[in-house]
Order: structure tokens, then C-alpha cells, then sequence
């Protein structure tokens, strides 16, 4: 590691999913211990069960594309349940909440102008072995967080300061 430079964390998500809701905790505490210095970066694993997930994969990355993807994927986390009622409609509604412009995020969905980064992510995290969200791979490590995310904050952790200490 180069100037205690810490390994990317990724956090393979799927934004309709109660699970990836809870994990976001692991995710806070995480940022606030380690700041800047851990790279936190969201990955899309959409599953067919949950019928906005896709959209709303392809909605977070022109949150991203516009400046706003972190507080968009945590504001619609928060709003899972009502994203199964209300699918696109609430996309573009956090969008406008948390301050993007909600006209491109709908158009975005229109145009799929995000879907092969989408599709992309779905195919890698199938190549790895994810199988269902949250699961975080750092270090070259996969933690699947799908059956339970007991401990994974500290698993992480641990890997985190191996990584320093190497």
C-alpha cells in the first residue's frame, strides 16, 4: 500500500432490498472511521425479485453522474417499501429531494444511457460469486452479507488493518 492508502471497499447493493437498508450503518460507521482514506464504492447486483430495483440502479448512476449519488442511494434505501408501491415515480422524487435534477433521472430511464454499466455490475458480481446484496468484496475478500450482517463491520475493519500493517 502506497502512503497508507487503504483498499477499495465495494458494496454491492441492491436499492429495493431491507438488508442493504440496515447495511448502510456498517457503511456510515465505516466513512466516519476512516474518512476519505477508504473508497467506498457502490456496486449494482439488481435481483428479479424486486421489480424497481433495476430502475432504480440505473436512477442512482445519473444521481452519480450528477454529483448526488450517495445522498440519492441513502435516501431511497430509506424509502424501500415505498418503492415497491410507487417504482419510477419516487425515483424521480428523491431525485428532486435530494437536490438533482429529477427531469434527467427520468429521462436517464428513458434513454438507458446508464444500463450497461447496470448490466455490467450485475454480470461481475455473478462472476465473483455474489449472489445476493449486501455482500462487500475488499482486499479481494467477499463478505456476504445477505444471511446475516453480524460482525461484517468488524470483519471489514479487520481486513482494513491488515491492509495498513502490509
Amino acid at each position: 500500500m502506497i502512503d497508507g492508502s487503504l483498499p477499495r471497499l465495494e458494496f454491492w447493493c441492491e436499492l429495493q432490498c431491507p438488508d442493504c437498508r440496515t447495511a448502510l450503518d456498517d457503511v456510515r460507521a465505516l466513512r466516519a472511521e476512516y474518512g476519505d482514506a477508504l473508497q467506498i464504492e457502490l456496486r449494482h447486483f439488481p435481483l428479479e425479485k424486486h421489480k424497481h430495483a433495476y430502475a432504480a440502479a440505473q436512477a442512482a448512476e445519473e444521481a452519480f453522474a450528477q454529483g448526488y449519488g450517495w445522498p440519492y442511494v441513502e435516501a431511497l434505501l430509506a424509502r424501500v417499501d415505498e418503492l415497491a408501491q410507487r417504482g419510477e415515480q419516487l425515483l424521480t422524487e428523491v431525485a428532486r429531494e435530494v437536490g438533482a435534477d429529477a427531469e434527467e433521472v427520468e429521462l436517464a430511464l428513458i434513454d438507458g444511457r446508464h444500463t450497461l454499466v447496470v448490466d455490467a455490475d450485475q454480470a461481475e458480481g455473478k462472476a465473483i460469486g455474489v449472489s445476493g446484496t449486501p455482500t462487500y468484496v475488499i482486499a479481494g475478500q467477499r463478505l456476504d452479507g445477505g444471511q446475516s450482517q453480524d460482525g461484517l463491520r468488524a470483519r471489514i475493519a479487520a481486513v482494513i488493518e491488515q491492509a495498513k500493517e502490509n
